[in-house]
């Protein structure tokens, strides 16, 4: 690999990841990863640019900002790029009207949604939300529909909180996918238009910017895709295998955002 300085070279916006690179969310609001507090604090005093993009789907932005807020982070709902408002964006310009199969803690955030006769279904990380009965109920809508829409906030794997690795949303999306024979349209990461959306809040160019992720294939290949610079961290759901990608390999692998942080405020913006 190149040197750091080569790497970093003309970086002036920074991309944040949340969960796993912030925290680890889980019971009591979760847990700051050793060292990402000052480091967000670091980031901020620089001259770097900073937008946090997140997948989170279990907390509306409001509820998620107070969460990181109670933790000790420097953070505000403008700063915040998630997949919910994006969403009920969308549906106001299509005239859709969902079927919502999300967790209770992201409801909120479609208070002004209509949801009569539903001519498509959303899906994000509903949690125990995910029965067979609203799974079914989901199956059977997309099913009746002429041309059937399936609005994903996300399609991650699984995330990881204090108590361990958690099914994300990912894999009921590729359910109803086969089952229905249809494909998602995603919403958020690694959806070139949130990526998009986030970069215009920072008001910076793709080659400007870096991501900053615990996922190999939703943070970093999807950054990359758009243009952008992505470091991994080996925390959250980092595995050992991400280093070793088929297909993805970052432009650089830390151990923490601290590290990340070190290596942007001595090397980026040159």
């Amino acid at each position: 690999m190149a040197a750091w300085s080569e790497r970093l070279a003309g970086v002036r916006g920074v991309l944040l990841d949340i969960s796993g690179v912030l925290y680890d969310s889980g019971a009591g609001g979760g847990t700051p990863i050793a060292g990402s507090v000052e480091a967000v604090a670091r980031l901020k005093r620089s001259q770097l640019k900073v937008q946090f993009c997140t997948n989170e789907s279990q907390k509306s932005r409001g509820e998620l900002v107070a969460v990181l807020r109670r933790l000790g982070f420097d953070i505000s709902e403008g700063e915040v790029t998630a997949p919910a408002p994006a969403t009920c964006q969308i549906l106001k310009e299509r005239g859709l009207r969902p079927y919502l199969l999300i967790h209770d803690g992201v409801r909120s955030e479609f208070d002004h949604v209509d949801m009569s006769n539903p001519n498509c279904v959303v899906i994000a990380d509903a949690g125990e939300g995910f029965s067979y009965q609203n799974m079914n109920k989901a199956f059977q809508l997309l099913m009746d529909l002429e041309n059937p829409v399936l609005i994903s906030l996300g399609k991650g794997r699984y995330y990881k909180e204090t108590s361990g690795l958690m099914l994300d949303v990912g894999p009921y999306m590729k359910a109803l996918e086969y089952a229905c024979g249809v494909e998602a349209e995603v919403v958020g990461k690694p959806s070139p238009e949130f990526f998009n959306s986030a970069l215009q809040a920072m008001g910076v160019e793709a080659h400007q910017a870096i991501m900053i992720g615990d996922d190999i294939v939703g943070d970093v290949g999807g950054a990359q895709r758009c243009g952008l610079r992505a470091l991994q961290v080996r925390t959250g759901k980092f595995r050992p295998s991400d280093e070793h990608h088929p297909e993805v390999k970052a432009d650089g692998y830390v151990d923490n955002l601290a590290e990340a942080v070190d290596l942007l405020l001595q090397h980026a913006d040159k």
